[in-house]
């Protein structure tokens, strides 16, 4: 059984064809289809709306006035939901909530701050951190993640490459040389970046999966921003992330060491947690973050 408002439709229709069958074709339907709407119409009103030949419709009486009101139902009808399309062009509400590594705090943080001076009603819940985020208990809108993203039931993509760079300042170098290998990189000093899950520093990548870990730590930190900085100080050789280190190379103030032990690069990923149809504000921040995280003057793809 039709909904009132598909009868009407069909009704306005017919009403201004020729016949059942011409509009029939107009609306893409059978003409049993208009037939039965203006029965179930007829039955609904308790009035008969059409006088009916082998070649032609007419309204009744009744119908013409109907048809008038019909018609005007109709256009409040189709206004009310243009004015809806049109509020959700210009506003955009409610709540999202991103995960993503603290690392890239420094880089998300202008996107996110545009974002909300932009959309006011917007309200974003922003958790930062190095572990994996548990989408269904923190529920989670929209992630970002440096590595693969193993689950197949995200919706991910692939935005930028980010690499691993042995780097020291010309400073460093100068008092301890440049290393040949990794057993005369034992004998400097280095940085590096604590594991706050297990309280102790994160291993150095190395080319086919190989773990290191340096013996002579001369900084120990929990901030990837402050490493970078005592790394342009001279206090240690760090592994930083190409996104940090490769605009420093470029200027002269790092150089980089033993590329050829380097890891493959991970790739960087915006995704969503759930299949299916999108919000307007989660779509807003997808696309946002794909456009800021694919720019290659913040992830160049080499120095």
């Amino acid at each position: 059984m039709l909904n009132k408002v598909e009868l009407l439709r069909i009704f306005c229709t017919a009403a201004q064809s020729d016949s059942f069958k011409a509009a029939a074709v107009r609306l893409h339907i059978s003409p049993q289809a208009v037939t039965r709407a203006v029965q179930q119409l007829e039955q609904n009103t308790g009035e008969v709306l059409f006088h009916r030949s082998t070649r032609h419709i007419k309204l009744t009486r009744f119908a013409e006035e109907f048809l008038q009101q019909a018609q005007a139902s109709l256009a409040q009808l189709d206004a009310l939901f243009q004015k809806r399309q049109t509020d959700r062009e210009h506003v955009i509400a409610g709540l999202v909530r991103v995960a993503a590594p603290k690392v890239l705090r420094p880089i998300l943080m202008p996107v996110f701050t545009a974002l909300a001076q932009r959309h006011q009603a917007l309200q974003l819940d922003l958790r930062f951190s190095d572990q994996i985020a548990d989408v269904v208990d923190e529920q989670i809108d929209v992630g970002v993640r440096i590595g693969s993203v193993r689950d197949n039931s995200f919706i991910a993509r692939t935005v930028a490459q980010v690499g691993l760079y042995l780097t020291a300042s010309p400073s460093l170098l100068a008092e301890y040389g440049e290393p040949a290998d990794l057993e005369q990189l034992t004998l400097m000093p280095v940085t590096q970046l604590m594991d706050r899950a297990t309280g102790r520093p994160w291993h150095w990548y190395f080319r086919d999966g190989a773990l290191w870990s340096p013996k002579r730590s001369s900084f120990i930190v929990d901030d990837a921003e402050a490493e970078v900085e005592a790394t342009l100080a001279g206090l240690g050789v760090s592994q930083l992330a190409s996104y940090s280190a490769i605009p420093h190379i470029r200027t002269g103030a790092l150089v980089r060491l033993l590329p050829e032990l380097e890891p493959k690069a991970w790739p960087l990923s915006v995704y969503r947690p759930q299949r299916g149809p999108v919000s307007e504000r989660v779509r807003l921040v997808v696309d946002n973050l794909v456009q800021a995280l694919s720019d290659r003057d913040i992830f160049p793809e080499s120095p």
